[in-house]
């Protein structure tokens, strides 16, 4: 007898949907989403319209549904034994047919006990349910599941609600169970960070038309700092506002920062710092005093020192050190703002 009639082997089965054949078992020990008919009483092999219920659990767990309740949710809509499965998909489950949950302070659905439901494996903590679909989704390397979410967070949320408690928890938990693993899950932070940087770039460039003779926003990384992604949120977040930047980067060294100060003029500069040991403030007092301009005229661009690795001391002048996305484009957009009213009067 073929293949088809035999029904296929859970290792295949994972292949086929991008999970590991652990988490096929776990389902159906679990939550009994499991074959209707096993091989000799006892291996399980996967029919088409088992498949179709597999697909769906997934599509719903990605969307941040716990386990058990798209669990129960699959069971109302799996198929009789023998019925008809056309592309061996079963319809979509509207969020109707997920069984109510509490919800967050947010009006977003949680767990039954007022926090998010395990299933992604990593170390989340309490965290809106779009944060767990996203790192399932990353733990089963879905890419095109990162990119949907990705978008509609953005879309329903706005910039910095989707990078400060959506984006960048999921980035954490991924980088502490990396930590933690031994070099495990290297490649689930590799390709959650892509998509994120794709996301990000891409809002950047649909904000508002920039007026291309403003002064600039410039923003980098100090010299050994390789963590780009916030800097790239904050890019888009200052699109958003219609406000010009210049990216530069990853580990920009002194003399290329230098360089790109004195030729674009900035109104700021937001250089970056993960950790205690990149931050440079020799560099960040360099960049402050650097003054451009006419003769009688000349300017120095506000520079803001962004990220945990500048904490512990208190800026000099001509700093300031945000403690936040939404804290350092409020800075910024008073600055603009500031100068239009300058440049009125």
């Amino acid at each position: 007898m073929s293949d088809a009639a035999h029904g296929i082997t859970t290792g295949a089965v994972a292949r086929r949907l991008g999970v590991s054949p652990t988490t096929v078992r776990s389902w159906d020990q679990r939550y009994g989403i499991g074959p209707a008919v096993r091989a000799d009483g006892r291996h399980r092999r996967w029919s088409p319209e088992d498949i179709a219920m597999l697909e769906e659990m997934c599509r719903l767990t990605a969307s941040g549904v716990p386990p058990a309740e798209a669990a129960r949710a699959v069971q109302r809509t799996r198929p009789a034994p023998g019925a008809a499965v056309p592309g061996a998909a079963v319809p979509a489950t509207s969020p109707q047919d997920v069984p109510p949950a509490s919800t967050g302070g947010a009006g977003l659905p949680l767990g039954s006990s007022g926090r998010a439901g395990p299933g992604s494996g990593l170390p989340l903590g309490d965290v809106r349910q779009e944060c767990r679909g996203l790192a399932r989704a990353a733990v089963r390397l879905d890419g095109p599941a990162m990119e949907r979410m990705l978008q509609e967070v953005l879309a329903e949320h706005g910039l910095v609600t989707a990078w400060e408690e959506i984006m960048a928890p999921t980035l954490h938990a991924v980088g502490r169970k990396w930590e933690s693993s031994g070099d495990r899950y290297v490649e689930v932070e590799h390709l959650l960070s892509w998509h994120v940087s794709t996301a990000l770039r891409r809002a950047a460039v649909t904000g508002p038309a920039v007026a291309s003779s403003a002064a600039p926003v410039v923003l980098a990384c100090v010299p050994g700092e390789q963590h780009t992604l916030p800097l790239e949120a904050f890019a888009a977040g200052l699109a958003e506002q219609g406000l010009p930047t210049r990216m530069f980067g990853a580990a920009v060294p002194a003399e290329a920062l230098d360089a790109a100060v004195r030729r674009s003029g900035p109104a700021a500069v937001a250089l970056w710092s993960q950790a205690r040991s990149t931050a440079n403030h020799s560099l960040a007092q360099h960049v402050a005093a650097t003054a451009f301009g006419v003769r009688g005229a000349r300017t120095a661009p506000l520079v803001l020192l962004a990220g945990p690795g500048w904490l512990g001391r208190t800026p000099a002048p001509g700093m300031v050190r945000p403690t936040g996305l939404r804290e350092a484009i409020g800075v910024v957009s008073r600055l603009y703002g500031a100068q239009a009213g300058s440049a009125e009067a």
